[in-house]
Order: C-alpha cells, then sequence, then structure tokens
C-alpha cells in the first residue's frame, strides 16, 4: 500500500489507526486467549503505542520504536490521538461538571493513563467510578495494575457482547444502574460493521440506562465528494487487516444516537466540541463527536 492511501485513510479515524497499522506490521498483542497475561516489555503494545502518542509514561522503548516507525508513515496519528483523547477529557468535564454524572463506562478504553476518564471525572467528583473495558487481555491486566486504589475497575469484554459487560460482577459492583451514568464509545464503532448493528448493541446499554444517561461517540466519517474514494482506501486496508474498518456518513452516526437528544454542539469535530478551537491539524483530519442525554 502507496504512503499516500495510507495518509488518505489516517485522515479519517482516530485511535484506531493504531491498531490497524499495528496489524499490517504484525505489532499487534492481541491473542485468542481470554485469561490473564503478563505485561511484555519485549514486545510493543498498541495500548502502551497510544500511551506514548499520548506523551504518558507507561511504555517501553519498543513501543517508543514502533510508534517513530509508525509515524515516520503517518506524521499526523499523533495529533488525532491527542485531539480524541482531548475530546473525551472535554465530554467528560462537561457531564461532571454540568449535568452531575457521577458513573462511567468506557468500552475500546486502552490502559486507563494520562488523564483517563477516572482522573478527570474525580478532579470535580471524588466519588466518581469508571468501569474500563477493552478486549485486550494484556491491556487489561496491565490496566488493572494501573487502577489499584482508584476507586474504578477494569473488564475484560467485547463491545459486540453488551450483556457480558452490563453483568459483568465487577461492573455491577460500581455502576448503580438505577442512577445515571455515561457510556463512552470513543474512536470503536468504526470497528463495528453494519452487518453487526451497531444501534443495536448501543440500543442494549440505553435499555438499563436510567433517564439523564449519556452515550459519548467519536467515530470517524465519510464526508464531501470523495467519499467513494475514501470508502475505497478503507476497503484497501481493512483487506490486509484483522480490523473491519466501517467509516460512516454524518447521518448514519447521528443515527446511532438514537433515543438519545444530543446536546449543543451537536455532532461535530471534535476539536469543536462544545466550542469551535484551534487545532493542529485540518477538520478533516479528525474525528466527529458528539453527547447524547436520555430523556425523561
Amino acid at each position: 500500500m502507496g504512503k499516500r492511501k495510507i495518509n488518505g485513510l489516517v485522515a479519517q479515524i482516530g485511535r484506531t489507526d493504531i491498531i490497524l497499522l499495528a496489524d499490517l506490521l504484525d505489532l499487534s498483542d492481541q491473542g485468542n486467549d481470554h485469561g490473564e497475561r503478563e505485561i511484555e516489555p519485549n514486545t510493543p503494545s498498541v495500548a502502551r503505542i497510544y500511551d506514548y502518542f499520548l506523551g504518558g509514561k507507561d511504555n517501553f522503548a519498543v513501543d517508543r520504536e514502533a510508534a517513530d516507525l509508525i509515524t515516520a508513515t503517518m506524521p499526523f496519528l499523533p495529533s488525532i490521538a491527542r485531539a480524541n483523547r482531548s475530546f473525551i477529557r472535554r465530554a467528560v468535564r462537561r457531564l461532571v461538571r454540568d449535568y452531575g454524572i457521577r458513573q462511567f463506562i468506557d468500552v475500546g478504553a486502552g490502559l486507563p493513563a494520562q488523564q483517563s476518564v477516572h482522573a478527570i471525572a474525580q478532579e470535580i467528583a471524588p466519588e466518581s467510578r469508571v468501569v474500563y473495558v477493552d478486549n485486550d487481555p494484556v491491556v487489561c491486566s496491565h490496566g488493572r495494575a494501573l487502577l489499584q486504589g482508584q476507586g474504578s475497575a477494569m473488564v475484560q469484554g467485547d463491545l459486540r457482547e453488551p450483556d457480558a459487560i452490563i453483568d459483568h460482577p465487577m461492573t455491577r459492583s460500581l455502576i448503580d444502574f438505577s442512577q445515571p451514568f455515561a457510556l463512552l464509545l470513543a474512536a470503536i464503532l468504526h470497528f463495528v460493521p453494519d452487518d453487526a448493528n451497531p444501534g443495536a448493541l448501543i440500543a442494549r446499554f440505553r435499555d438499563t440506562m436510567a433517564p439523564g444517561s449519556f452515550l459519548v461517540i467519536s467515530h470517524g466519517t465519510l464526508e464531501g465528494e470523495d467519499i467513494n474514494e475514501r470508502a475505497r482506501l478503507s476497503t484497501d486496508v481493512y483487506k490486509q487487516a484483522s480490523a473491519t474498518l466501517s467509516l460512516r456518513r454524518p447521518e448514519a452516526v447521528r443515527a446511532l444516537f438514537d433515543g438519545f437528544e444530543l446536546i449543543e454542539p451537536g455532532l461535530v469535530w471534535i476539536h469543536n466540541w462544545p466550542t469551535p478551537s484551534e487545532s493542529p491539524i485540518n477538520q478533516e483530519q479528525t474525528l466527529r463527536g458528539g453527547a447524547g442525554r436520555l430523556p425523561g
């Protein structure tokens, strides 16, 4: 795949770019087992590479070397990763400060480091609780070590199996489903194809939510007149990777908020949420994001 094609695709997506490229470079530490696995400092980790892009310290030399290799091909990727994390931080602050949210389920979270959800929420409300969910057993092992004594938990799970997340003993011990909570789906839904029915997966979570709960999404989109070219680039990449990329039109992303009322400013470029801001990268090189409130 040529550099132009890779950069064209990277312009549309966030954290999950790293996973895609890791597959292509054989850097992924995903495994088929579902048990505990030890942290491997001599093998590059997608989550630790992401941590490095965010300026974190929970990474090793091998991760930094892999990150530099990725950045050489995709120079905007660290900026996109930071833009997505900044969006998550702003969303969490607003929900805690303005809407009284004290509970979060963060699916596809990666490592809970570098100003993660619990740190942001607990700055405002120390009683806030967060359940982080990731399908990588290595990430979960490392995450549990980072979260000791933090009033939060790391659960191994998959967005495509919402009941397993909802009914997990750790989720049930931390989340009071009779009270509002926020479901965070940041840069993950564009890895859920239409035939997996992402709307139905979200609806399963929605069915457990008390009125006043929130859904927060950031998502890679297909925009403008070059939509067919972007769709083709996406197809080229995921045919060579284990992950399936499903970029969507803005109206299709907006439809994922079915049953929720989008709060201002709606579904916008993430660096313009909740208010316009200067960005080191163009609008077309970030994600769209928004937050919806369950009425009632």
